[in-house]
């Protein structure tokens, strides 16, 4: 996967540091380096940039407030000689967020963590159209619908796949987080641990409890809240 990038630093030195590294990233394709968001917005509004090097402190413009204004699919890593932005980087759900000066096994730690980004949502959007995984079971590998799915239960290093038309559930060798990773949200939503719901098979919600085919499945605090919201923006008032 190569992915096109492009560097905004009002600082000569850092923007040609960066820029070096880029050349020679195989991963990456460089479309230009900006002195400025000002400078940079039009090229970026009209070229497709997946990733953008973002400097923070510029003149004129932030790099936290050009950020705001980028289209979804690009991405960020800020550079910045300031740590103190960190969390507002990570608040407009930056990739990294890189300290000059920077070396280039961080820069390309970051570049690796947009690839590995830019394939799971490559992934979701291709499995949200065709609608299907395939997992492997018992050295077969067994076609399943999103829209025949109930439930998936983690069990260890296994996940148990609960099916609708009363077949028997399909267990996989798989980890969690890789198959929360890949299904397209929010169809399926993380409510436990140890669960992961298509939320269009809720019966009823019981005292917190999300009932799906008769099984009452518990809601854990951490995902309480992107649960109550999906069930907000369902519920007439």
């Amino acid at each position: 996967m190569i992915l096109n990038c492009a560097i905004v630093d009002d600082e000569p030195l850092a923007a040609e540091l960066l820029a070096s590294y880029a050349r020679k990233t195989p991963e990456l394709n460089l479309i230009g380096t900006f002195e400025s968001a000002v400078t940079a917005m039009k090229v970026i509004r009209e070229e497709t940039v997946d990733l953008l090097f973002l400097d923070i402190q510029m003149p004129e413009l932030s790099g936290l407030e050009f950020a705001n204004l980028l289209p979804e699919r690009t991405k960020i890593v800020f550079t910045t000689a300031f740590d103190r932005y960190a969390i507002e980087g990570y608040k407009v759900n930056a990739i990294d967020y890189l300290l000059k000066p920077i070396s280039y096994d961080k820069f390309l730690f970051a570049v690796n963590k947009a690839v590995e980004w830019f394939k799971v949502v490559d992934k979701q959007q291709l499995l949200s159209k065709d609608k299907f995984i395939y997992v492997k079971s018992e050295y077969k590998l067994i076609k399943i619908k999103f829209d025949e799915i109930l439930y998936i239960e983690g069990l260890k290093d296994y996940i148990k796949v609960y099916v609708s038309g009363g077949r028997k559930p399909i267990m996989s060798l798989m980890n969690m987080k890789k198959l929360e990773d890949f299904l397209p949200q929010p169809q399926f939503l993380r409510v436990h641990r140890s669960f992961i719901v298509n939320m269009a098979k809720i019966e009823m919600i019981d005292r917190g409890r999300i009932v799906v085919d008769n099984v009452f499945i518990p809601v854990s605090e951490s995902y309480k809240e992107k649960v109550q919201n999906y069930i907000d923006n369902h519920t007439l008032q």
